[in-house]
């Protein structure tokens, strides 16, 4: 199977994913920056721990889309060549052969194809209950797959509380270790980091919520269409009403 297409669009999310996460990263300077010039990475660090942990959950829904981008591709799920060549040799009686090529060619079409092909011979409901199950199987597998966004879109901004709240009680207690008389700045950090981690925690749960609910409609969309083609393909072995 030509790869081509499915590396263009790899290709083209990173080269938009990338830009819009450095310019995202930016915003923070701006809004937190000082009279001395500072870095993108100085004020992030003022973020502190839980900051950079939030960072590294942005890493790693970044790896997680790109990975599920290309995997849950159409052509990678169902891929055309697969399904003519089974459709010929369903049509040539050649049923031996359509399973070998199931099982020398894993993907989800033809792991459900596969489950229904072992089952010819047994009467139709027999066949159709192989399939609809394996379909079943196979689709939640592949929607635990992207199921790692939502964790990661719904611990991102609890993280982002989980840094305000620490941020205001060191403040609150820079407050009670001068006695009420804190001088501004000495506030300054704990407030720079509860501002900071949850503007984080939101610049990652948006992207990957909006990147989750995408992958999951393509999903769907997909499962339906492959299960209406094999739906399709044993439509033969239906008996025929009286």
């Amino acid at each position: 199977m030509n790869s081509r297409p499915v590396q263009d669009i790899a290709a083209r999310l990173i080269s938009r994913a990338v830009p819009s996460l450095t310019a995202l990263s930016l915003l923070a300077t701006p809004l937190f920056a000082q009279e001395e010039s500072t870095s993108t990475f100085a004020v992030l660090g003022k973020a502190g721990i839980i900051g950079f942990f939030i960072m590294f959950l942005s890493i790693v829904a970044l790896a997680v889309i790109i990975e599920n981008f290309v995997s849950l591709n159409r052509d990678k799920l169902a891929p055309p060549e697969l399904i003519d060549e089974i459709q010929a040799l369903f049509d040539e009686g050649q049923y031996q052969e359509a399973m070998e090529l199931c099982e020398n060619e894993p993907s989800f079409f033809t792991n459900v194809a596969g489950a229904g092909v072992a089952k010819i011979g047994h009467s139709f409901s027999v066949i159709e209950q192989s399939i609809s199950e394996m379909g079943d199987e196979e689709s939640i597998r592949l929607h635990q797959k992207i199921g790692w966004l939502s964790l990661i879109a719904n611990i991102a901004p609890m993280m982002g509380l989980l840094g305000t709240v620490s941020g205001m009680v060191k403040a609150f207690n820079e407050i009670a270790s001068s006695g009420g008389q804190a001088n501004p700045a000495d506030l300054a950090k704990g407030i720079s980091e509860a501002l900071l981690t949850t503007l984080l925690g939101l610049v990652v749960a948006i992207p990957t919520t909006a990147a989750f609910a995408f992958l999951r409609n393509r999903l769907v969309k997909t499962v339906i269409e492959v299960g209406a083609i094999v739906e399709d393909l044993f439509e033969r072995f239906r008996p025929e009403s009286a």
